[in-house]
């Protein structure tokens, strides 16, 4: 195979190649951040804390909320600390773990929005027995069994990457360590490594898009059957802010991971990356905070508690003093 130096190291070449730019990636990747924190945060406060969102979609939406946060958590901190930092080196093992964090919680987060699609056929097509279906044992079970599938396919897909030799270089063109940029450094890299790799993405993006795509066909279904224009528009109505996260999930995801690309479209791919990781968990809680007015008292009452406590707050500090 050739005498190669052992690579222990990576350098994130991400953003250095706008160096101009990096102070105001900065600026508004930590502004973006900050909000997808405080948006996902609200929402999963508001679902606890409001006992008329104690049902199976706000539990799977208060799912989708925290593996958002955690997905965002993988990635953007270490973003903003390479963006204002000379070394941008990244070790072997700290590598893998990201990689295989950033493509468990992708995997649970798209099986978690087939276990939202199939609870919306449920409630629509059998609302007498919809509390008996959807127990929360069942929804436990089937958020538990999301987690457990996107990370079992991530653990496959670390161990075929960080198995291989990689040769003398080691700058990976991304901001993060993504399956390509970093399969593309492996000195034994071959097309049926790729393909592998491919059919386990595949598997994760194309399997969890085919149960939304049936749920959706019966829903369809059902509704076509409903005698009043009335019923219809309900029925459609409590599924339009899932099929708009849908549209955006699976639109970014299966551009970057699925279509057929080669090392000069890196450069793309982590531009659409940055949209992917930054842009898609801000626009979920916002997308169920306008088209659902039962989230959005919630959130009132929220921020209203909120204000009412840091008012408490101010006004006790001068008797302190």
């Amino acid at each position: 195979m050739g005498n190669h130096t052992a690579v222990n190291t990576f350098l994130l070449w991400g953003f250095s190649s706008f160096p101009n730019l990096q102070n105001l990636l900065f600026v508004v990747i930590f502004s973006s951040h900050v909000t997808i924190l405080l948006a996902n945060v609200s929402i999963m406060v508001a679902i606890k804390l409001s006992h008329n969102l104690h049902t199976p979609m706000y539990f799977f939406l208060f799912g989708l909320s925290f593996s958002e946060t955690c997905t965002t958590m993988v990635i953007i901190p270490r973003m903003l600390v390479d963006l204002l930092s000379e070394s941008k080196t990244i070790s072997l093992r700290e590598c893998a773990t990201q990689m295989f964090f950033f493509f468990g919680l992708g995997g649970n987060n798209c099986f978690i929005l087939s276990a939202m699609s199939y609870d919306r056929y449920t409630a629509i097509h059998n609302p007498l027995h919809y509390p008996i279906l959807m127990t929360r044992k069942f929804c436990f079970q089937l958020m538990m069994t999301s987690c457990m599938v996107g990370f079992l396919v991530s653990l496959c897909i670390t161990i075929i990457i960080f198995n291989f030799s990689f040769c003398d270089s080691y700058t990976i063109q991304h901001f993060f360590c993504d399956i390509l940029p970093v399969a593309s450094l492996a000195c034994d890299y071959n097309s049926y490594h790729a393909m592998a790799i491919f059919m386990l993405s595949a598997f994760v993006l194309v399997g969890s898009f085919i149960l939304i795509l049936i749920s959706y066909i019966f829903i369809l279904s059902t509704v076509l059957k409903m005698p009043s224009t009335k019923g219809r528009y309900k029925a459609f109505s409590t599924c339009s802010s899932h099929l708009t996260v849908v549209s955006i999930h699976y639109g970014f995801a299966c551009y970057i991971y699925l279509r057929p690309k080669n090392i000069n479209s890196f450069r793309e791919d982590m531009l659409m990356a940055v949209t992917y990781t930054v842009l898609t968990p801000l626009l979920n809680p916002i997308v169920y905070s306008l088209r659902n007015k039962e989230m959005q008292i919630a959130l009132r009452k929220v921020l209203g508690s909120g204000n009412r406590f840091i008012s408490q707050m101010i006004n006790k500090r001068p008797l302190n003093i």
